[in-house]
C-alpha cells in the first residue's frame, strides 16, 4: 500500500521542479554594506568571474552561488552566458592558477538570504518570490542602446602634456553611473590608460545627462588621439 503513495510522492516533485525558471524570475540580493542601488549587467558578470573584487565606490564585494535548481540556470543564462559546467571549469582554472577561488555556494534561497544577510559585501541572486528580508535587492541594469540618457553637457578632458608629448594616446572606456536627475553619481575605469583614465573620470564626472526615471549606467569611450 505504500508504494502508490512513494510513487506519488516523486512524481509530484518531478512536476514542481521541471519548469525552467525564467530571468524574470531571478533577483539579485547584496549585503546591506553593499553602498550600491544598481549595478550594470556587465559589472555583475565581472563580480561572478571574479574579474573584480570592489565596486566603483570602494565597496569589497563576495559572489554568492547557489549549487542547482532552475533559479540556478536562469541567472547563469541571462548575466554569466555560461552553463553550470563551464563555470565550475572556470573557477577550478582560477584556484589553479592562484587568480582566484572558489564561491562559497549554498544549497537553497533561504541559506543565501542568511548567508548574505552577515556578510559584509556579499552579492548573490534568489527567486522573486523569496521574501528579502535582512538584505537589499539591486536593480540590474544594461548598458546597451536602450539604457543610454542623452548627454547635454560635456566637458572634454585635459589630454596630459607628458603622454602627448610621448605620443601615448587611445581610448579610454568609464562605466558611468547617472541619477536620475541627470547628474553623474560615479565613474570607473574599465579600460585604457590608467593616467588618461584620470584625466577622463574628472571630466566626465562634470557632464550632465537627461533626467530620467531613476538612476542608470552607461558605458562611455573617450579617445585620446596622439595624431590628430
Amino acid at each position: 500500500m505504500k508504494c502508490p503513495q512513494i510513487l506519488l510522492v516523486v512524481s509530484g516533485a518531478m512536476i514542481f521542479a521541471s519548469p525552467n525558471a525564467l530571468a524574470s524570475d531571478v533577483k539579485v540580493i547584496a549585503n546591506s554594506s553593499v553602498k550600491a542601488d544598481m549595478l550594470s549587467a556587465g559589472e555583475l558578470k565581472r563580480v561572478f568571474l571574479e574579474e573584480k573584487i570592489a565596486l566603483g565606490d570602494g565597496t569589497h564585494v563576495e559572489p554568492v552561488l547557489e549549487k542547482d535548481g532552475p533559479i540556478h540556470e536562469a541567472f547563469l543564462q541571462e548575466y554569466l552566458g555560461r552553463t553550470d559546467d563551464d563555470l565550475r571549469t572556470y573557477y577550478r582554472a582560477l584556484v589553479f592558477t592562484g587568480r582566484g577561488s572558489m564561491p562559497r555556494e549554498l544549497g537553497s534561497d533561504a541559506e543565501v538570504i542568511a548567508y548574505v544577510a552577515r556578510t559584509r559585501g556579499a552579492i548573490g541572486y534568489v527567486s522573486t518570490a523569496t521574501s528579502a528580508e535582512g538584505v537589499k535587492t539591486l536593480a540590474i541594469g544594461d548598458t546597451g542602446i536602450n539604457a543610454q540618457r542623452r548627454l547635454i553637457t560635456r566637458v572634454e578632458p585635459e589630454y596630459p602634456e607628458t603622454l602627448k608629448r610621448l605620443s601615448i594616446g587611445g581610448t579610454v572606456r568609464l562605466q558611468v553611473t547617472i541619477s536620475a536627475r541627470g547628474n553623474v553619481e560615479n565613474v570607473e575605469l574599465l579600460g585604457g590608460n590608467p593616467i588618461l583614465g584620470e584625466s577622463a573620470i574628472s571630466a566626465v564626472k562634470k557632464w550632465v545627462y537627461a533626467t530620467g526615471h531613476s538612476r542608470s549606467v552607461a558605458e562611455e569611450s573617450i579617445l585620446f588621439d596622439s595624431h590628430p
